[in-house]
């Protein structure tokens, strides 16, 4: 039994795997790695040990049996939970039997319990039919009875013209008539059914006779008038065929408006554009007439008052177009506005009176409130005082009124006037032409603005003038038509704004000989030593930067302009606006305006520089004050910067520009003359780094110099102030330094100047004063210094290096010169 045992306990072991891990151990006998020999040897280490053999052996015996125990054990409860599996599952099995069982007899008798209920209720439901049958059917006896007698007494008050009795029976009969749509197929229903149809028919002429009696439309006088069996009439026509109530209302209309037709036909004098006040005083005379005598007559929900009123609107629109077509040739602006007017003043009666239900035509486009500003295209726009035909500023000057709501109305006389627009900006053409001319006539008659008074700086008035001619231009056309017109209108605006710009702007900037920044032959035959050009006065100052505000103004209204034009004309054609063109003329201005203010800055410091130039910097023995070349360069900045910057207050960001534009080019002029001063000594090198730190702080404190608030410059003026200046210091620097040895001298200036041109070196060697062997020598060890250049693409970025600098074109300008002057 053991050895049986035993081989089981290995097939187990085999079957289940388990490790080490899952049973933890320490006896020896369990590690995976047990070694017989080694546990024998651990258990008799030596020859005495052996004396102990049968007891180790019974010991072991006994842990044998102990184990074989336990698995014997183990297998047997095993077999023992499988049988009570087998019997829990057929226990499970013969429950769920039993369930179906129970559950198949509850389904049986539920469906024996629904028959049972059927059998009773089969009774009741027949009962319940009957009784609705039952109730249907005297519904319908009394309907018929009800129809047909209200068939007869409808053709009986027919008539009798008893409209208003008519009126009440005629919907009650036609409401229980509804009833009967699934009974046509019964004679007897289908015969009050069109008797019915033919009451109505009848009803239908009969009222329109009685119209056609009381308002004949033959002739202007009216026999007959409103009564109440008209009004009752129309009561009846609200309920017969809609063809009905539209026949009476364009019959009315027709011969209410007939009279207008006479008064007013094209071959009347009273016809014509200047007496079109009498148009709109008719009508409105009628409403009021209409109002007094018929207002009971016709239901409130006809709206008669509006549709007579849109009817003349139609009429007159095309009566209007018609005679301006046949005299095309006599319509003057000034009467085309003058009929504009009064006909939009017309339609902004019609939309405070009535509501615009009765049209037919789509809702107008919605104009959003700008906010307030003092850009007049910025301006809360109202309907303007078109009343006063000239176009003088007192009347631009007036307060707007609030802007009036959507007119529903809006075009519907005045569109006919739109074909003939071109008049009106051909005038418009014209008017701005004579405007142009008349700023400039002003201006050179009160010359340009006085010093020391609130002119000084500000935008001129003619600008504001023409912007605000514009603004009114603009809403003027666009009351007429968002279409062609306005396309026309924007082209003559861009025209304007050009010719404004070339001539009241940049044709009054003062006059220089290098204005145009290119180089002449006169430029170059001029030695680039003493005053290069007149210095502006403190006028000319003031005038430029009254342009350029003027320029900045405009840019900034044109840009609005655009997009008020935009927002005007029909969405199809707002690609068609673009004044884009316009805008950078204005900032040609700009530019224009601030290089001449930097020019004539430098050019007030040039002789300063030149006499830096050609000051003996190798006999000075002592390091002083600044030199007196610093102290006029400092004048002069002193004197312009102040007079620039409260003139540009408006403007502080063009104040920038021109701070930041004469930095750049003041700093390499500087650098160049710095070059021509030659042989330096070591004083005379430490007496221009103390010249050279001076400008330098002068430079940072330009924006705010002679201002009583100190601002601090902008960081991108400072950093190209103190780039350029901190190079001139370097160069200074490298010149102080001892030309031995030169590894030394050269090294330093690789590192202070990180200039790799050779030519620039040169120049820091003639600045030295150094012998012609001396350099040459120095300029093999610079060659030599110099780091390689890398291969591939990088090669290219540090050839750059190599490209001429501003010294280099300095430098190749005076060889031209030289030339020039040579040939000549």
């Amino acid at each position: 039994m053991e050895e049986e045992d035993l081989e089981f306990v290995e097939e187990l072991e085999a079957v289940l795997q388990l490790t080490p891990d899952v049973f933890p151990s320490q006896d020896p006998l369990d590690r995976a790695d047990f070694n017989a020999v080694e546990y024998i040897n651990t258990l008799f280490p030596t020859e005495q040990s052996l004396a102990n053999i049968d007891e180790v052996v019974n010991k072991i015996r006994l842990k044998i049996r102990r184990l074989d125990d336990n698995i014997r054990t183990v297998v047997r409860g095993q077999t023992n939970v499988g049988q009570d599996g087998r019997q829990a599952l057929e226990e499970a099995q013969k429950a769920i039997q039993q369930l179906f069982g129970k559950i198949k007899d509850i389904k049986d008798k539920a469906e024996k319990s629904e028959q049972m209920v059927k059998e009773i209720t089969r009774d009741i439901k027949q009962l319940d039919h009957a009784k609705r049958h039952l109730t249907t059917s005297i519904t319908t006896l009394n309907h018929l009875h009800m129809l047909a007698g209200g068939v007869d007494s409808l053709e009986a008050m027919t008539r009798r013209r008893q409209y208003g009795e008519v009126a009440n029976l005629l919907q009650g009969v036609m409401n229980v008539l509804e009833h009967f749509h699934k009974y046509m197929g019964i004679p007897q229903i289908r015969q009050l059914s069109e008797r019915v149809k033919a009451a109505q028919t009848e009803l239908g002429q009969q009222i329109l006779a009685d119209f056609e009696e009381a308002f004949p439309s033959q002739g202007t006088k009216r026999p007959g008038g409103p009564s109440n069996v008209l009004r009752d009439a129309c009561l009846i026509a609200n309920i017969l065929d809609p063809r009905i109530k539209q026949e009476i209302i364009k019959k009315f209309i027709k011969q209410h408006l007939s009279e207008y037709l006479v008064l007013f036909q094209e071959n009347q004098d009273v016809a014509w554009l200047d007496k079109i006040d009498r148009r709109y005083a008719w009508i409105k005379r009628q409403l009021v007439d209409y109002e007094e005598k018929f207002g009971r007559m016709f239901p409130r929900e006809w709206y008669m008052t509006e549709r007579i009123a849109v009817e003349f609107c139609h009429v007159t629109r095309t009566e209007l177009a018609k005679i301006m077509r046949t005299r095309a040739k006599e319509i003057e602006v000034k009467l085309l506005l003058f009929a504009i007017q009064r006909t939009t003043n017309f339609e902004g009666f019609l939309a405070k009176r009535f509501s615009g239900c009765t049209l037919t035509d789509g809702a107008l486009k919605k104009l959003e409130s700008p906010p307030p500003s003092t850009n007049p295209f910025l301006e809360d726009e109202s309907t303007p005082e078109m009343e006063e035909l000239a176009m003088e500023k007192g009347d631009l000057d007036q307060p707007k009124k609030p802007k009036a709501p959507d007119n529903p109305f809006h075009g519907i006389v005045s569109k006919c006037f739109e074909p003939h627009l071109y008049v009106y900006i051909e005038s418009q053409d014209k008017n701005l032409g004579e405007l142009i001319d008349r700023f400039v006539a002003d201006f050179k008659a009160q010359g340009p603005p006085k010093p020391n008074t609130d002119e000084v700086g500000a935008v001129l008035p003619s600008c504001a003038d023409l912007f605000v001619y514009y603004k009114k231009c603009m809403v003027q056309c666009s009351q007429l038509s968002t279409g062609e017109p306005m396309i026309a209108l924007s082209t003559i605006f861009q025209k304007y704004l050009r010719e404004y710009a070339w001539k009241i702007l940049s044709g009054n900037l003062p006059k220089t000989t290098s204005s145009s920044g290119g180089l002449t032959i006169s430029s170059l035959l001029k030695e680039k030593e003493g005053s290069e050009a007149a210095k502006f006065t403190l006028e000319e100052l003031c005038l430029i930067c009254s342009i350029l505000s003027t320029a900045e103004y405009c840019l900034a209204t044109t840009q609005q302009l655009e997009e008020k034009l935009k927002e005007k004309v029909d969405v199809s054609l707002t690609e068609r606006i673009n004044l884009t063109g316009e805008m950078d003329t204005f900032s040609t201005v700009i530019s224009n305006s601030i290089q001449l203010l930097v020019q004539d800055l430098d050019a007030a410091c040039d002789p300063a520089l030149t006499a830096m130039s050609k000051m003996q910097w190798q006999n000075v023995e002592h390091v002083g004050d600044q030199s007196p070349y610093v102290t006029s360069v400092i004048l002069h900045i002193k004197q312009n910067v102040p007079i620039i910057r409260d003139n540009l207050a408006s403007t502080r960001k063009y104040f920038t520009q021109f701070c930041i534009k004469f930095a750049n080019s003041f700093i390499p002029k500087f650098i160049t003359h710095l070059f021509k001063c030659k042989p330096i000594s070591m004083v005379g090198a430490e007496q221009l780094l103390l010249d050279t730190h001076s400008l330098k702080m002068v430079l940072l404190d330009l924006p705010s110099i002679g201002s009583q608030v100190v601002r601090k410059a902008p960081a991108s003026y400072t950093k190209i102030v103190v780039k350029g200046m901190t190079r001139a210091e370097m160069i200074l620097k490298v010149v102080m330094a001892p030309h031995e040895p030169s590894v030394v001298f050269v090294d330093n200036y690789i590192k202070l100047l990180t200039d790799c041109n050779t030519e620039t070196f040169q120049k820091i060697l003639d600045m030295k004063g150094l012998k012609r062997s001396e350099q040459s020598s120095m300029l093999e060890l610079f060659r030599q210094r110099l780091p390689t250049p890398p291969a591939g693409p990088e090669a290219s970025s540090s050839l750059s290096l190599l490209a001429p600098t501003p010294e280099q074109e300095s430098s190749r300008i005076r060889k031209l010169e030289k030339l020039i002057k040579k040939r000549l």
